[in-house]
């Protein structure tokens, strides 16, 4: 059964979020190289593999292992007082602990070079401006039926290559599905176990993050050596898309199942290269339209048990 719609007193990041799909389509990249054609193979990436869909050159194509367990989802405005009210758990608790299947989640955002092997293998019709970017970047102007259609290709494809890593392909044979993470794993993700501001600790740091910025950077560009599962822009670069409707707290993992053709808004989290240091904590939760397409959303892809 699903909850009741957002209360107006929670709407203030959606509000906020929809004020930024106002700003212009098009924005600069920041540091952009231009060492491949805007449309075509992308080639050659360093620490990506172009025999294998230019997924991160490791042992499990950048997926990360994220270990079962409990976490803390949410915001105390007395420990963050940052947080907006839609980050609180609910009337009584400020914070929820959620405990988690082991899952899957990709170190990097999906990148141009990713979507560019996904439309030459599909002819997937994208945004044009999706391919104008450079190839490890992060793909933007993504909508969410476009992340999921490149999720269900991925996992299709995975499951029927012989290039496919053998502890995937078991993942896989074993019913484990890649798609877009939830917004609760990408919060553990984003935060580890235990309620971290932002996913390097408690305080911003530029050097961690691009935000308050003109454009998008590679993927990867900024180290984080205190994030707790190696993972990179967690916060910023781009809006990530997740499988999660957007409903008001405490989450329930049966709204990400159950009756989506329903749901208006869908949860984006990480905030963007756009944002002020407040939208790229990792609580923060964002909204959108399935169909918006804009300079600062795109994705990672997780896989998670069935």
């Amino acid at each position: 059964m699903h909850k009741a719609a957002v209360p107006l007193t929670a709407l203030g990041l959606v509000i906020a979020v929809w004020i930024a799909l106002s700003l212009p389509r098009s924005l600069p990249q920041a540091n952009a190289t231009s060492d491949h054609a805007a449309t075509g193979d992308p080639g050659e990436i360093p620490g990506f593999r172009a025999d294998a869909w230019q997924l991160p050159d490791d042992d499990l194509l950048g997926f990360v292992e994220i270990p079962a367990g409990r976490f803390l989802m949410g915001s105390d405005v007395v420990i963050d007082p940052m947080a907006f009210d839609i980050e609180r758990w609910s009337s009584a608790n400020a914070q929820g602990t959620l405990e988690l299947p082991t899952f899957y989640i990709g170190r990097f955002e999906v990148t141009v070079a990713q979507i560019h092997a996904f439309v030459e293998a599909t002819g997937y019709p994208l945004d044009e401006q999706v391919l104008s970017g450079e190839p490890r970047h992060p793909a933007a102007f993504i909508s969410w039926p476009d992340a999921i259609a490149y999720s269900r290709w991925l996992d299709e494809t995975l499951r029927n290559s012989p290039a496919t890593p053998v502890s995937l392909s078991t993942l896989l044979e074993a019913g484990w599905r890649v798609t877009l993470p939830t917004e609760a794993e990408w919060e553990k993700g984003a935060r580890g176990a235990d309620g971290r501001i932002y996913p390097w600790g408690s305080e911003p740091r530029r050097d961690r993050a691009s935000y308050e910025q003109r454009g998008t950077t590679p993927v990867g560009s900024h180290e984080c050596p205190e994030c707790p599962f190696g993972l990179y822009d967690m916060a910023g670069n781009v809006w990530e898309w997740t499988r999660s409707p957007y409903q008001p707290y405490p989450y329930d993992p049966t709204d990400d199942t159950e009756g989506l053709e329903n749901e208006a808004l869908w949860v984006m989290r990480g905030g963007s290269f756009a944002d002020p240091e407040r939208f790229v904590r990792a609580a923060n939760r964002g909204g959108a339209d399935p169909g918006a397409r804009r300079a600062f959303i795109g994705f990672r892809i997780a896989i998670s048990p069935s």
